[in-house]
C-alpha cells in the first residue's frame, strides 16, 4: 500500500487544488461514497480518497466494479463547478481524455470507447483496462457537486471468468509492475488544466482530446428506452453526446445509452 500513501503522492503533483486534499483508507465500500460522505460536511473541491480495495465498487449502470486489494487504482474526485447541470456531462469525456493522457506518458497506446471506457490494443482486441463514473448533484438547474470515480486495473495478473474475455490490465499489457501512486498523479496533473479550462472557456479542447483517443468509425448499437439505433459512430458534438450516422444518412445525438459495438458484418 506503501504506493499510495499521502507522502508518496504530494511530491509527484503539480496541481494547486487537485489531490492537495488526500485521503488514502485500506477498504471500503466504495471511494465514491466516501466522497458523497464528505461532501455532505462541506468538503473542499479538489479532495481526492483513494482505496487499496473497494468492497462495493461499482461503474456505470450499476455494475460492480473488480476490486481486490493491492492490485489497482480506486480513486474518486471531488468537483464543485459553477455550472448549469445542463453543462456537466462532458467532464466524463475530459477525464476519460486527462486518464488517457497520463497513460500516454507511462508509455501506454489508449483508446477511448464513449462515454468512459479506457482500453489497450491487446493480442484479442481492444480490452478494457479502466472507466470513469461520474455522479453528479444538482440543486435545481445548477450543479452543487461533482464526484468523478476512477478506476484502473494497473497490477492485475488475472481476472473473474465473467471479466477475462473483456478486461485487461496496465501490468498484463507491458509486463511489469506499477506505482499507483505515479499513475494517480499523472492523472490529476493530466486533468486540472483540462478542468480549468472547461470552467472558464468550455468544453471544446477537452472534447478534442477525448477525440484524439477515440475509437471512431466503428459500427455500433445503442438502446435507448425501448428503440435501438444502429449506425456508424462519427465523432462527438459540443455538449459530449456521441454522433451515430444511420443506414439512412441520418446523423443521431446520442446523450445517453448503451453503445455496444458490431462485427463490421453485422452493421446495417
Amino acid at each position: 500500500m506503501e504506493d499510495l500513501v499521502p507522502v508518496a503522492l504530494a511530491p509527484r503533483l503539480a496541481t494547486r487544488r487537485l489531490g492537495r486534499v488526500y485521503e488514502f483508507l485500506a477498504s471500503c465500500g466504495s471511494t465514491n461514497d466516501e466522497i458523497a460522505a464528505r461532501a455532505a460536511a462541506h468538503a473542499e473541491e479538489g479532495l481526492v480518497v483513494a482505496a487499496d480495495e473497494q468492497t462495493g465498487g461499482r461503474g456505470r449502470r450499476g455494475r460492480a466494479w473488480h476490486s481486490p486489494p493491492g492490485e489497482n487504482l480506486y480513486c474518486s474526485l471531488f468537483l464543485r463547478p459553477d455550472l448549469p447541470a445542463r453543462l456537466a456531462p462532458p467532464l466524463t469525456l475530459l477525464a476519460s481524455a486527462a486518464l488517457a493522457q497520463a497513460l500516454t506518458r507511462l508509455g501506454f497506446a489508449p483508446r477511448l470507447k464513449w462515454p468512459n471506457d479506457v482500453l489497450l490494443d491487446t493480442r484479442t482486441g481492444l480490452r478494457k483496462v479502466a472507466g470513469v463514473l461520474a455522479e453528479t448533484a444538482s440543486e435545481g438547474d445548477r450543479v452543487r457537486h461533482i464526484i468523478l470515480g476512477v478506476g484502473v486495473n494497473v497490477n492485475s495478473r488475472s481476472f473473474p471468468e465473467a471479466l477475462s474475455p473483456i478486461a485487461t490490465s496496465l501490468r498484463m499489457a507491458s509486463g511489469r509492475s506499477l506505482d499507483r501512486g505515479e499513475l494517480l498523479a499523472a492523472f490529476l496533473n493530466a486533468f486540472e488544466p483540462v478542468y480549468d479550462g472547461f470552467l472558464a472557456a468550455g468544453p471544446q479542447v477537452g472534447l478534442r482530446e477525448w477525440s484524439r483517443y477515440a475509437v471512431l468509425g466503428q459500427p455500433c448499437r445503442v438502446r435507448r428506452a425501448s428503440r435501438r439505433i444502429e449506425g456508424l459512430a462519427t465523432g462527438i458534438d459540443a455538449t459530449g453526446a456521441l454522433l451515430l450516422r444511420t443506414a439512412a444518412g441520418e446523423t443521431v445525438a446520442v446523450h445517453a445509452g448503451e453503445v455496444n459495438w458490431l462485427p463490421v458484418s453485422q452493421a446495417r
